[in-house]
C-alpha cells in the first residue's frame, strides 16, 4: 500500500517516512501543498496524510482539492492545529479522521489501520483466485490451508496482482504502488521478489499456475475467478 504524506517539516516528514515504511508501507513525500496536490492527483494512493500549516498554501485547501481530484482517497490530517473549530472544519469538509500534534505514533498506525480496514471491506474485504486467498486489512495470505509468510514487498505484489486479476501489470505499474517514487526502475528488485513469491507459492515460471511472466509487458495473475469474502466460494471457478 502507498501513502502520501504532505508535510514541510523535514524531520517530522522523514521521520514519518521511515516509520511507515517499517510497516510495510511505501511513502512518497511532499513538503508544499502544490507538490502534494500534483502527486497524489498523478499518482494512486491509498491514504494521504495532511498537515495543515503548509508554507505556500493552507492544508484544508490541499485537502479539499485532492478530494475533488481523487474522491475515493482517505485522508488523515495531522497538525498541530487542536482547536475543536479546526477538527470540525477539516472533518466536515474533507478528511476522514484528524490527529492532532504531538502524537504517539503507535496511535497514529493504529488510525490508518482503521481508516483503511473501513475502504477496503467497503470495496474489496478479501481477494480469493482459486486456492489462493489474500486479506488485505489483516495483512495475511493462504494457499489452501497454509498460512504464507510473505515480505511485505511480496505481499504488495501479490495483493496488487490480485486486484486486477487478468490484466497484465507492468513492473513500473508494480514499482509505482509497491515501492515508492524513488526506487531505481531499472534494478532487479521487481524480479528478485517475483521470483521468491514464485517459490513460496510453489510456482514455476515454465509452466506458471499463478504468475505468468508475459515477455516485454510485465506479469499476470492467471487465476482470474477473484471474489469477495461475502459472496458463495463454491461459484468461484
Amino acid at each position: 500500500m502507498r501513502i502520501l504524506v504532505v508535510e514541510d517539516e523535514v524531520d517530522m516528514a522523514n521521520a514519518l517516512a521511515r516509520g511507515l515504511t517499517t510497516q510495510g508501507y511505501a511513502v512518497d513525500t511532499a513538503s508544499t501543498g502544490l507538490e502534494g496536490v500534483g502527486l497524489g492527483t498523478v499518482y494512486d494512493y491509498d491514504l494521504a496524510i495532511l498537515d495543515l500549516n503548509l508554507p505556500d498554501m493552507d492544508g484544508l485547501e490541499v485537502c479539499q482539492q485532492l478530494r475533488t481530484e481523487k474522491p475515493e482517497l482517505p485522508i488523515l490530517i495531522l497538525t498541530a492545529r487542536e482547536r475543536i473549530e479546526d477538527k470540525v472544519l477539516g472533518l466536515d469538509l474533507c478528511a476522514d479522521d484528524y490527529l492532532v500534534k504531538p502524537f504517539h505514533f503507535d496511535e497514529l498506525t493504529a488510525r490508518i489501520r482503521a481508516i483503511l480496514r473501513r475502504e477496503f471491506r467497503e470495496r474489496t474485504p478479501s481477494l480469493i483466485a482459486g486456492d489462493l486467498k489474500l486479506d488485505p486489512v489483516s495483512r495475511t495470505a493462504q494457499l489452501g490451508k497454509k498460512e504464507l509468510s510473505l515480505t511485505r514487498k511480496e505481499f504488495g505484489i501479490l495483493h496488487y496482482l490480485m486486484r486486477y486479476p487478468g490484466r497484465v501489470v507492468s513492473q513500473e505499474e508494480l514499482i509505482e504502488h509497491v515501492w515508492n517514487e524513488r526506487v531505481n526502475i531499472f534494478s532487479n528488485s521487481i524480479r528478485i521478489h517475483i521470483h521468491s513469491l514464485r517459490k513460496k507459492l510453489g510456482d514455476n515460471a515454465n509452466n506458471p499456475q499463478y504468475i505468468e511472466t508475459v515477455i516485454g509487458q510485465g506479469y499476470r495473475l492467471l487465476k482470474t475467478s477473484i471474489t469477495n469474502s461475502h459472496e458463495n466460494t463454491d461459484e468461484i471457478s
